[in-house]
């Protein structure tokens, strides 16, 4: 059979957004790999000092840790993952299975290293931190790279903004995550066609 033009363009640009996935992916995981080597995750100025210790998952994007002999609330920093615990809203589409992607990524128990961007805080007294596990995993970039979350840059904060918007770029052009299941972020749960249930 033969291709009309259009579908040799449709093609192209498939292959093109494969590769631009990949490409995204590969740079993502250079740069966290670069991270490690530098030895930016431990040592650095602006990760905190403690080792923190994971003791419950929150949401998607919200944790508890236990730095000493307190519990502290940690929100993600750069990253939204569907609403799923605001009383004010309705269950989003794909909050559920973000919450358990990370609650499978940090389970009760895992130690993390917590790094620091220039506000440290958040309106609501959580602490504001990148999150990455002993073994190197940066869990914020892992959630939007898997499509379980959505970029959410906030100044002063970004210091991670390049990969986060790469991964979210290349999960957005697969798609996978919420934005293959729900056609992306902010959607409530069990819409028409979003795949969601509460």
């Amino acid at each position: 059979m033969r291709l009309t033009r259009r579908e040799h363009r449709v093609r192209a640009l498939r292959r093109a957004a494969v590769g631009l996935l990949l490409g995204a992916v590969i740079l993502a995981l250079t740069a966290v790999a670069h991270r490690i080597i530098a030895g930016r995750l431990a040592g650095s100025a602006s990760a905190f000092a403690a080792r923190p210790t994971v003791v419950h998952v929150i949401d998607g994007d919200t944790i508890d840790v236990r730095i000493g002999r307190s519990t502290t609330r940690v929100r993600l920093l750069g990253i939204d993952t569907p609403e799923t615990k605001d009383p004010r809203k309705p269950v989003q589409c794909f909050g559920p299975e973000a919450s358990r992607r990370t609650a499978e990524l940090l389970p009760v128990g895992t130690i993390v290293h917590l790094e620091a961007d220039r506000e440290t805080h958040d309106a609501f007294g959580r602490t504001l931190a990148y999150v990455h596990r002993d073994d190197g995993l940066f869990v914020n970039l892992s959630l939007v790279a898997e499509g379980y979350a959505d970029v959410l840059i906030i100044a002063p904060n970004g210091s991670h903004n390049s990969e986060l918007r790469a991964a979210a770029a290349a999960a957005r052009a697969a798609p996978i995550g919420l934005w293959k299941v729900c056609g992306g972020p902010g959607r409530p749960a069990g819409g028409v066609g979003t795949g969601g249930g509460r």
